[in-house]
């Protein structure tokens, strides 16, 4: 097998792990992800990112990871409006940053 080969392989394997959860009392919810997400999918986060709009980051990042129990996405793109003006922002960051522990340091990737 190529490298290449095993580096696909390799990743398959990370996103056919279980769903985590974390929980949103003050949403009355569980709120589901999958461990990790390809670059395609997290492209406009990146952008965003790169932009300096880490509030709209933020809240990308919310609507492209969270789906409920069945994997199926809780919010829309046109939902990230409503996040950004009309829900506790220190709600979102506390599930964003639940979402991104991965237990992976980043000053072991460069960063």
């Amino acid at each position: 097998m190529s490298i290449i080969n095993n580096a696909s392989t390799h990743f398959k394997s990370v996103l056919a792990q279980d769903m985590k959860s974390v929980e949103v009392p003050e949403w009355e919810a569980t709120l589901y992800f999958k461990p990790a997400t390809s670059f395609a999918q997290e492209q406009g986060v990146i952008k965003l990112h790169s932009e300096g709009k880490m509030v709209e980051a933020l809240v990308a990042t919310l609507v492209n990871r969270s789906v409920d129990a069945e994997g199926n996405k809780i919010f829309k793109n046109a939902d990230k409006v409503t996040l950004m003006n009309d829900v506790d922002p220190q709600v979102i960051l506390r599930v964003v940053n639940a979402m991104n522990d991965d237990g992976v340091d980043e000053s072991d990737l460069g960063n």
